[in-house]
């Protein structure tokens, strides 16, 4: 039987602590991986609680960590915080982002400018940050979205992020291929998580039709090819989007 051990790594994953980034930290850790649950520190704290009370429900070598994506300094920061607690950080996983749907007509400078600054910059700033802590044979996945290659009404900020974050995955690629590091990225469908289940219930019935496997995604469907993705079983996968949407594209 072939088993994905990642004993003795590390994983940084950015919004951690909820939907696919919890998701995706349960499996790492269930794999063997330390595990830092990046979050946000929002005004009233909510994201700092749920980060640590995820990193609390795994228990050992599982640690919350804060960090604004769009800050550079603070994400310099943070993994220091992860080097300092683990000794070495192997895998990068950009999940972090948000949404602000509006209509292109209706659409404030400041929704487009919140979408671009954390879905597309803020997985420049990790990238950027991460790329000299990695030793050679580490991973980046970024989080890309199905948005990103049919456009969903509504969303041209964050369809744009997500179409920037398949072309950075390109070209970081080729970039540190030379340290034989991997850069993948990954694109969900529509995925039962907290923002997924946003999505009015007339729209989702309407989506749902156009995916043959006849089901939305759950978080594990994602968690599961990240961690194939960070395994040794995808040595030679690079620069590469893998959909993962029940058929509906790709």
């Amino acid at each position: 039987m072939i088993q994905i051990d990642l004993t003795g790594k590390t994983a940084v994953i950015t919004g951690g602590g909820r939907g696919l980034g919890l998701a995706t930290a349960t499996i790492f850790h269930q794999a063997g991986a330390n595990v830092a649950i990046n979050y946000f520190e929002d005004p009233g704290g909510e994201n700092r609680r749920t980060a640590e009370a995820a990193a609390t429900e795994l228990g050992n070598r599982a640690i919350a960590v804060e960090g604004d994506v769009r800050d550079r300094q603070s994400i310099s920061a943070m993994f220091e915080s992860v080097a300092a607690e683990f000794g070495s950080i192997d895998f990068v996983i950009n999940n972090a982002a948000i949404l602000s749907d509006r209509s292109f007509r209706k659409m404030e400078d400041s929704q487009w400018s919140a979408v671009i600054d954390t879905n597309l910059t803020g997985v420049f700033n990790v990238c950027k940050e991460a790329a000299d802590r990695l030793p050679d044979g580490g991973r980046i996945v970024n989080m890309a979205s199905i948005s990103g290659f049919v456009g969903f009404f509504g969303q041209a900020n964050y369809a744009a992020a997500k179409a920037g974050v398949v072309g950075l995955t390109k070209v970081l690629s080729k970039e540190l291929a030379t340290r034989n590091i991997t850069v993948n990225a990954v694109a969900p469908g529509v995925v039962m998580t907290e923002m997924g289940q946003t999505i009015p219930e007339e729209a989702r019935a309407e989506m749902l039709k156009q995916i043959p496997l006849k089901r939305f995604g759950q978080p594990e469907d994602i968690a599961n090819t990240i961690l194939y993705l960070c395994s040794p079983l995808s040595g030679y996968i690079t620069g590469q989007t893998i959909h993962v949407n029940g058929g509906w594209f790709g």
